[in-house]
């Protein structure tokens, strides 16, 4: 993969169908509607990013920091979050399928008494690790 500075990867994130993005700095990044469809994103930064209406399915967010994210509209289903920080992320408008829910694999994805899920999902019968702070 060449070299991409952060503002042309931004610039073309939105057609990118499994790409390996790992080690690239999207901290704060507006990924807005951006197809990311099986991208691989593991061990990325992405608190702070806009991942508001976003195609992440598929994806690979193993530890991955998304701390504070609100992934709003957000396609996440089939994604791979496994030890990925989701403190204080707000899930609850994200696009998990209801089978997606039921068989969601989180196990070690942190998270804190502010992060929201989706009404009636158990994050810890789905291996989630509730952290302090």
């Amino acid at each position: 993969m060449s070299d991409f500075t952060r503002e042309e990867l931004l610039s073309i994130v939105h057609k990118l169908n499994g790409a390996d993005l790992r080690g690239i700095d999207l901290v704060d990044a507006n990924l807005r509607g951006a197809n990311l469809l099986a991208v691989n994103l593991s061990g990325n930064k992405l608190n702070g990013a806009n991942l508001v209406s976003a195609n992440l399915s598929e994806a690979d967010l193993s530890n991955t920091d998304l701390r504070g994210s609100k992934p709003v509209g957000a396609d996440m289903s089939e994604a791979n979050l496994t030890s990925a920080d989701l403190s204080g992320a707000d899930l609850r408008w994200a696009h998990l399928t209801e089978a997606c829910l039921i068989d969601a694999n989180l196990t070690g994805v942190q998270y804190n008494a502010d992060t929201k899920w989706p009404e009636g999902f158990d994050p810890q019968s789905a291996g989630a690790v509730l952290v302090d702070g």
